[in-house]
C-alpha cells in the first residue's frame, strides 16, 4: 500500500486543472508556469499509481477517479484554509489577509465609497477584491477561494452565516419626457413587458426584479440582454427601452449625463437585501461581524 501523502500544492493543482480545464489558464489561476503545474500533477499521478487525468491535444478529461479526488482535494484544502484562518482568528482584528468576492451590481458602486474609509481605519488589513457573478461567488466561498461574499438576497447560498446590511430599492429608469412617466411612484402593471431591458441570466438582479414586479408575462418578454447596468443605462438613454436600477447605483450617479428619469418601484418587495455571508462555523465569524459593521458604516 502506497504511503504517499499528496501535498496541498499538487490538491491545488488538480482542482486547478478541474475548475478551468485548460493547463496554461489552471496555471495561470495558481502563479505558476504551466510546466510547473503539469510537472506537479504528473508527479502525483505516479507517486500514487493512478491515472487522474487524461491528456489530450484538445482536451482535458478527468477519470472517474480522478473526479472523486477533486472532490476529496476541495474538502482537503478547505479544511487547510480553515486551519490557517484559526490561527489568525487570534491575532488583531481585520489585520491581514482577507479575501472577499463580491457581485457586479454592487462592486462599482458601493466599494469606491467603503474602500477609501476602510483602508484609513484598518490598514492592516489587505483586503483582496474579486468580482463575479453570485453563483461563481458562492462556488468559490464553499471551494476556499474567498473567505466571504458580498451579495444581495434572496440567492441560494447553501450553508452559510448571513450578515444582513441594508435593503436595496429597485428603482425603474426610463427615457426622459416618456408618456407614462408617473409623477412620484412605478406600479408593476404599467410597465410595457416589450421594452423592459434587464441583465442577462447569472445576474441575481435581473431575478430580484421580475419577483418584485409578479408578473410571469415580464419574465416571457422581456430582453435579458445587459452584460451590465452600465451598458443597459446606455440603451434606455438611446431610447431602446426602459430598465430597472438599484438604489446604490443611483446614488453613485450612474445616470449623470444622461436623460433617463428613475422612479421607485412600488411593489411588495421592490428591493434587495444586501448582505455579507461566509462558510457556517468558520473560525474568523467574528471579525467577518466586524466587517459587515464597517460595510453597514459606509
Amino acid at each position: 500500500m502506497s504511503t504517499y501523502l499528496p501535498t496541498l500544492k499538487q490538491l491545488q493543482y488538480l482542482v486547478a486543472l478541474h475548475e478551468h480545464g485548460h493547463f496554461g489558464r489552471a496555471a495561470d489561476s495558481c502563479f505558476v508556469s504551466q510546466s510547473t503545474l503539469s510537472a506537479g500533477l504528473r508527479e502525483l499521478e505516479s507517486l500514487l499509481g493512478v491515472t487522474l487525468v487524461e491528456r489530450t491535444r484538445r482536451v482535458v478529461r478527468f477519470t472517474p477517479l480522478g473526479n472523486q479526488v477533486v472532490s476529496k482535494a476541495h474538502r482537503l484544502l478547505r479544511e487547510a484554509e480553515e486551519l490557517s484562518e484559526l490561527v489568525q482568528s487570534h491575532g488583531a482584528p481585520l489585520a491581514g489577509e482577507l479575501r472577499m468576492s463580491v457581485i457586479p451590481t454592487i462592486a462599482p458602486f458601493l466599494l469606491p465609497r467603503i474602500l477609501p474609509r476602510l483602508r484609513k481605519e484598518r490598514p492592516q488589513l489587505k483586503l483582496f477584491l474579486r468580482e463575479e457573478p453570485s453563483a461563481a461567488a458562492i462556488e468559490s466561498l464553499h471551494h476556499g477561494r474567498a473567505d466571504c461574499v458580498l451579495l444581495a438576497l434572496p440567492f441560494a447560498t447553501g450553508e452559510v452565516e448571513v450578515e444582513p446590511l441594508f435593503d436595496d430599492r429597485l428603482f425603474v429608469a426610463f427615457p426622459k419626457d416618456d408618456p407614462r412617466d408617473p409623477p412620484e411612484v412605478v406600479s408593476p402593471s404599467v410597465i410595457d413587458e416589450n421594452r423592459l431591458l434587464l441583465l442577462e441570466d447569472g445576474h441575481c438582479l435581473k431575478e430580484h426584479a421580475l419577483a418584485a414586479c409578479n408578473r410571469p408575462e415580464l419574465r416571457a418578454s422581456a430582453t435579458m440582454i445587459g452584460t451590465s447596468l452600465h451598458t443597459l443605462v446606455q440603451m434606455v438613454d438611446n431610447g431602446l427601452g426602459l430598465t430597472m436600477l438599484p438604489e446604490m447605483a443611483l446614488e453613485a450617479g450612474i445616470l449623470h449625463d444622461t436623460q433617463i428619469v428613475a422612479r421607485p418601484l412600488k411593489a411588495d418587495h421592490a428591493y434587495r437585501e444586501i448582505a455579507l455571508v461566509w462558510r457556517k462555523n468558520s473560525p474568523r465569524s467574528e471579525e467577518f461581524r466586524l466587517l459587515a459593521q464597517e460595510l453597514r458604516a459606509g
